[in-house]
Parts: structure tokens; C-alpha cells; sequence
């Protein structure tokens, strides 16, 4: 099955396509999983807005917006911030939730763990 990756209204471009897509892959199947057909749209904060008020019926900003600002906060790159969004996508399709403390510090540990697997990887 395929990842794709998509522009809309933003410059952002991925490194590292296929690399990346047999990295999410693995992350699935590790999970229990195979993924299917994947697309990843990076796209401005404004448009991600728009299509958060038109597909999930909420009117707010996550973290998937503020790619940028969190990876300064964290103290890490951009690049490498983009990647704990995308596999924080890939772990939502696996059934990992994030809504309560107990599933949002789940999230993370495997967020962690599968970013330490692509650092390996390379």
C-alpha cells in the first residue's frame, strides 16, 4: 500500500520519502498492524484550522499546527519534531488514543520509542 505526501498552501518538504514510509511500515507492524493507503498533508496552520472545522467539527489549533514553535521548545529541530508528528499519526490509525493523562503518556512512550528507532535506522 502506499504513503503519500502532499503541499498544500505551505513549503514544507519531507526528507526522505521512502525511508520514511518503510519506517511507518515498521512502526505499524510492530503495533500489530499493516497500513494502507496513508496520505500526509503539510499544510499552513490556517488551512490545517480550516479542515479541522470542516472534518472534526472542532475550532481549535493542536499541536500538529505548531510544528515549528513546539520543536524550539523542545529543542530539537523542525525536521525532527515533523517526524514525532507524523508517527503520532500513524500510532492514532493503530488505535493508540491520547484524549485522557494514562493514554496521552502512552502516546509519548511509543512516540519516543519509534523516533529512537528511526535515529538507529539511519
Amino acid at each position: 500500500m502506499a504513503i503519500r505526501y502532499y503541499n498544500d498552501d505551505c513549503t514544507f518538504r519531507l526528507p526522505q520519502k521512502r525511508l520514511t514510509a518503510a519506517w511507518l511500515r515498521e512502526v505499524a507492524e510492530a503495533e500489530g498492524y499493516a497500513l494502507g493507503d496513508v496520505s500526509y498533508i503539510f499544510c499552513s496552520a490556517q488551512r490545517l484550522l480550516e479542515m479541522n472545522r470542516q472534518w472534526l467539527g472542532h475550532d481549535y489549533f493542536t499541536d500538529v499546527e505548531t510544528v515549528a514553535d513546539n520543536a524550539r521548545q523542545y529543542g530539537c529541530t523542525t525536521l525532527q519534531e515533523m517526524r514525532r508528528v507524523i508517527v503520532h499519526g500513524v500510532l492514532h490509525l493503530c488505535g493508540q488514543g491520547d484524549k485522557t493523562p494514562r493514554t496521552n503518556a502512552q502516546m509519548h512512550r511509543k512516540e519516543d520509542k519509534y523516533l529512537k528507532f528511526w535515529e538507529t535506522a539511519q
